[in-house]
């Protein structure tokens, strides 16, 4: 996401070569977003992959997001004849036969989360998906879409400062069998070590705009990384492997999601595939990042508001 929209200015040729870097580590999950930079996203996932094995990738596409040409949203739209228009799309942006993970980006509350999975149901049939995925819905969404065809993954916010899902959510995933990717594993730079209180971010960086950067809040939250830095130091790693490390240690069926933009955060992040954390490893971590210490919600007023994930 962060190589075509919502975090500032991307190099290009650093956000290729950064795939590329992953790929030849051993990645193989690339996660993407039709409306991340309007489709720009994708077109730059097809520069990447060119000359590559599309066998040895699994491509995940989030849909529904739809943008004006300024970059502003105007809503969802979940029905199924936007579902199979909005992948046809994609297919031709990525240069792909098919999409391995396709899933709405939000719940749709005009249309039923049946019609929405069953189109896509559709399109597995055809050929052109893999698999089915969600993101951000509520453990009742959740078992109401996997009544219609297998839910494969669902995308949802877990980290440190993020743990929401850990009522209800995750419970029905693992009872469903439906493993979770992992988004915003540093809470958007905060866990990664590098953030300061001095930093300041662009007018369309998110970060301008989100609860747990603002100044009644950025204070409390830094504090928290501080203490995490502690535990970090006392076993030689950064940060960031030791946030990453900690949403590892939750589960096999949990999938890291990390944002890296440039080669050398991609390496550090590949470092806490080697991190392992002991129960006093993670006892310090949980004394140093306590569940609910965050400051701040994880989104704006509006954008809470639009998360299934999140409602009561």
């Amino acid at each position: 996401m962060g190589m075509s929209d919502f975090y500032g200015p991307a190099d290009e040729a650093e956000s290729i070569a950064t795939v590329h870097a992953a790929l030849d580590a051993g990645v193989t999950l690339l996660d993407t977003g039709d409306f991340y930079g309007s489709g720009h996203n994708e077109l730059l996932l097809r520069r990447a992959l060119e000359g590559r094995d599309r066998d040895q990738v699994r491509i995940s596409v989030k849909f529904g997001a739809l943008r004006d040409p300024g970059g502003g949203f105007l809503g969802f739209d979940g029905r199924p004849a936007a579902v199979k228009n909005s992948l046809a799309h994609t297919l031709r942006r990525i240069g792909t036969d098919h999409v391995d993970v396709y899933r709405p980006a939000r719940l749709d509350p005009a249309v039923p989360i049946e019609d929405t999975v069953g189109a896509i149901a559709e399109m597995v049939e055809a050929g052109y998906v893999r698999h089915i995925g969600l993101s951000e819905v509520g453990a009742e969404t959740l078992r109401r879409a996997a009544a219609v065809h297998p839910i494969a993954d669902l995308q949802i916010e877990y980290s440190l400062l993020s743990r929401g899902v850990e009522s209800e959510i995750l419970p029905a995933a693992r009872e469903l069998g439906t493993a979770i990717t992992a988004y915003g594993v540093l809470s958007r730079g905060l866990l990664s070590g590098n953030w300061s209180r001095e930093r300041t971010a662009a007018a369309r960086d998110f970060r301008a705009h989100s609860p747990r950067f603002a100044e009644q809040n950025i204070d409390h939250n830094l504090a928290l990384v501080e203490a995490l830095r502690e535990v970090a130091a006392a076993r030689g790693v950064a940060v960031a492997q030791v946030a990453i490390g900690w949403v590892l240690s939750r589960g096999a069926d949990i999938v890291p999601l990390v944002g890296a933009r440039r080669r050398d955060r991609l390496a550090e992040a590949l470092g806490s595939l080697d991190l392992h954390l002991s129960d006093a490893d993670l006892a310090a971590i949980e004394q140093a990042v306590p569940a609910g210490s965050a400051a701040g919600e994880r989104y704006d007023r509006d954008q809470m508001a639009m998360l299934d994930s999140e409602r009561p």
